[in-house]
């Protein structure tokens, strides 16, 4: 028995637990904290932590603190060290940027108790969300500059464009600081070139509006559908049945069918692309039948609500026609020869969407030989006298309304400019004319005689 009664002594292992605190999204530039706590009964060994890259295939160490020297250092160069430690199992990030989104690692190592040489490991994770606020938001008209149509419906559209934000914004339009209503459209297929919705209103350009029993009469050549007696409203609707029967689309040409809608139908579409420095596009469309009546001067607002703004960021613009062009000349004294530029600077009014110009030259074609010049700008070059009293007309339109404005052309002589052989009445000036004259009579009086 007293073989038995051998001394031991009982060693048990030392356990390790870490966790790190949840964070909550961050705005861009606000300092953040990462807190790994951890128990033990071990000795400590080491504490890093790891920023984890490309789906985790990557970890990169951002601070080490070794137990065994009493050291610490960073290996946060790229960072420009802007770590900061407050105690072992912290580290600061005085200014967050997008680039710092992502999971973070805190790996604890301690000295196992039964044996020194072995270490015990353990580790925990948190993922800093950073968020961004937009930092631009801007309207603008889709498929500008465009033509005013009197007697033809036609689509129009707005584009509003957030950049900047990250995650992507919620956006939505207002109508004179009214919420709009709009019919949601589904997102355009992957690579699709435009952001604006396909113009709804022509048959042509919408198969899904046709019938198709029709559909497959107009393919076989048996010509167009019989169009449906009632103009829509706007644009069409999109259904939840695939089997279901939906007249096509048709627009009656007729002035006060479709001017006098008093309540337009309208349309909306919410896309984002990812951008290479984190943030997101987010573009947001809002298309409906015009009606130059009811929207002329109407005040449409673009909002954004995003989670790192404390209030909506929003731009807004008013739907106008032009009026009233302001067109100079230069020079404003022009000469045989010279280069005649007629601009138009400007309106009585601020418009929006951007006008469309066309200048013409009344009963006659242009110095080029052209019926028309499209832009904001006329050039005539060594204009000739016979532009003398010209009248140019300007028309400035956009699918509001349309405007048209003259000036004439008054070309003086230069006296820079040598006169020819002969003057205008085709006969030779000067003494030295009357002298060639003169030799001429006299040889035909000697000849007779």
């Amino acid at each position: 028995l007293s073989s038995l009664c051998v001394p031991f002594s009982l060693s048990f292992p030392a356990y390790l637990t870490v966790s790190i605190e949840p964070l909550p999204p961050v705005v861009v530039g606000d300092a953040v904290t990462l807190k790994c706590n951890f128990k033990t009964d071990g000795k400590m060994r080491e504490i890093v932590w790891y920023r984890v890259t490309d789906g985790g295939t990557i970890k990169q160490k951002i601070f080490t603190f070794d137990a065994m020297f009493s050291t610490n250092f960073s290996q946060m160069e790229n960072y420009r060290k802007r770590e900061d430690l407050v105690y072992q199992s912290t580290v600061r990030l005085p200014e967050v940027r997008i680039s710092d989104n992502g999971p973070y690692e805190c790996h604890v190592g301690i000295y196992d108790r039964a044996t020194r040489e072995k270490v015990v490991l353990a580790s925990g994770n948190v993922f800093l969300n950073v968020m961004a606020p937009p930092t631009s938001i801007s309207v603008l008209a889709a498929d500008t500059p465009a033509p005013f149509s009197r007697y033809q419906a036609q689509n129009f559209t707005l584009v509003c464009v957030v950049s900047g934000g990250k995650p992507a914004p919620l956006v939505y339009f207002k109508r004179d600081g009214e919420p709009i209503e709009a019919t949601p459209l589904p997102e355009p297929p992957a690579g699709a070139g435009s952001w604006a919705p396909r113009n709804l209103l022509h048959r042509d350009l919408d198969d899904t509006k046709v019938p198709k029993s029709l559909a497959a009469e107009n393919e076989a050549g048996l010509g167009p559908p019989f169009p449906t007696a009632d103009p829509p409203r706007g644009l069409a609707a999109e259904r939840d049945s695939v089997t279901e029967t939906i007249p096509e689309t048709v627009v009656s040409r007729e002035f006060p069918r479709w001017v006098h809608v008093a309540e337009p139908i309208y349309y909306f579409r919410h896309t984002h692309a990812p951008v290479s420095d984190g943030t997101v596009e987010a573009r947001a469309t809002l298309t409906w039948t015009l009606n130059p009546q009811i929207d002329n001067e109407a005040l449409f607002s673009c909002e954004v609500k995003h989670p790192a703004l404390s209030m909506p960021m929003q731009s807004e613009v008013t739907l106008v026609a032009p009026k009233g062009p302001k067109i100079t000349m230069t020079p404003t004294r022009a000469r045989v020869g010279d280069t005649v530029r007629i601009l138009v600077q400007g309106f009585q009014n601020e418009v929006f969407p951007e006008p469309l110009f066309t200048w013409t030259r009344v009963g006659s074609r242009l110095l080029d030989g052209s019926a028309e010049h499209d832009g904001k700008e006329l050039v005539l070059e060594r204009v000739p006298a016979e532009l003398n009293g010209s009248m140019y007309r300007c028309t400035a339109q956009n699918p509001l309304g349309s405007t048209d404005t003259h000036t004439r052309l008054i070309v003086f002589e230069n006296p820079n400019i040598p006169r020819g052989p002969e003057d205008s009445n085709g006969s030779l000036p000067g003494p030295c004319g009357f002298r060639l004259v003169l030799a001429l009579t006299l040889t035909v009086i000697l000849e007779l005689t």
